[in-house]
């Protein structure tokens, strides 16, 4: 596996691992438990040793899970968790990234993933009602106690990255990022190049469908984060088709997958890009990290490029609730 640098010198895996899915937001889950430790340990064993996580996932039982599966490969591995939300009872009651939340979401990150630092955490929606500078501050603070050795933003706008910037330096901004979704092309990723912070694209290969395995006719259950995504509806679907014909046309002549592809297109944006798209299968582990191997030509990379607006792209990427502390 490659590797790659983000911000402030920290060097992670070219792909890393997003582990939300095997908590939440995809339907039930394949396997028990120790089979989703056991694929969080084969991807470490492939060299996929930049793990993402947050304590709303679940909530908090997805830090607990992947706790588990670096309790004996701590030293191998980057893990990153984000703060930033109002639990109660295991529901969001909204953002808060007060000073003192901040630090009590740090030291339950700390418990339940079983480690003494924090690798990198992020602010995971930015608040509106605490100035982004304070929040800045206290994680600098928690980083001159050891309790954290980078400072994260997810979600993030341009002003917003620069101000926190000037407080604690940022290392890395986690947003949105794949072929049909391009929004931090407008003014995100040029500011992250400026101030030498890294990308971190969630949902790179925009929830499966760039995998080029869902069906246009698909239908998505009340647990899965995807019916309630304005994109995944049944007319958005079928005009989005056309996105993932192209992708998996190109990956048949490159000998690659339609993911590989997706993926690929995206380290192949900016140096300082680091993907983390999640899975449960150890085959999907291995076809994700394939990726870093595939050569795309400057023509099928300009080709990606317009692909989006060539093609056009239906649907939001959230309903209205999902947008909530985004680009802010």
């Amino acid at each position: 596996m490659h590797r790659r640098t983000l911000g402030q010198g920290l060097e992670v895996s070219a792909i890393g691992f997003g582990a939300m899915g095997m908590s939440q937001s995809y339907g039930p889950n394949p396997g028990d438990r120790d089979d989703m430790i056991g694929v969080l340990r084969y991807a470490v064993d492939q060299g996929v040793t930049f793990i993402d996580t947050a304590e709303i996932y679940g909530p908090y039982d997805n830090e607990t899970l992947v706790g588990e599966a670096i309790g004996l490969i701590r030293d191998e591995v980057t893990v990153a968790t984000k703060f930033g939300f109002h639990i109660v009872d295991g529901k969001s009651q909204g953002v808060d990234s007060r000073p003192e939340q901040v630090r009590r979401a740090a030291e339950g990150s700390l418990t339940r993933l079983g480690i003494d630092c924090i690798d990198l955490l992020y602010q995971h929606r930015v608040d509106p009602d605490v100035p982004i500078e304070d929040v800045a501050g206290t994680v600098g603070d928690l980083i001159r106690e050891g309790k954290v050795r980078h400072f994260g933003l997810s979600e993030a706008a341009a002003g917003t990255i620069r101000r926190a910037h000037a407080v604690t330096s940022v290392t890395a901004v986690q947003s949105e990022y794949s072929l049909w979704t391009r929004d931090p092309e407008q003014e995100v990723l040029a500011t992250c190049a400026e101030l030498g912070v890294g990308f971190v694209p969630f949902s790179p290969l925009g929830k499966g469908f760039l995998t080029g395995t869902v069906a246009p006719d698909a239908r998505f259950g009340a647990d899965e984060i995807r019916a309630r995504v304005p994109r995944f509806a049944a007319e958005n679907l079928r005009a989005n088709q056309a996105i993932v014909d192209r992708v998996r046309d190109l990956a048949g002549d490159r000998g690659a997958t339609p993911a590989q592809v997706a993926l690929a297109w995206l380290l192949a944006q900016h140096p300082f890009i680091v993907p983390i798209p999640g899975t449960r299968r150890r085959e999907r582990v291995d076809e994700n990290a394939g990726a870093t191997t595939v050569a795309l030509s400057a023509d099928d990379i300009s080709d990606l490029d317009a692909l989006a607006d060539r093609v056009g792209v239906a649907g939001n990427r959230y309903d209205d609730a999902g947008m909530a502390g985004v680009g802010l």
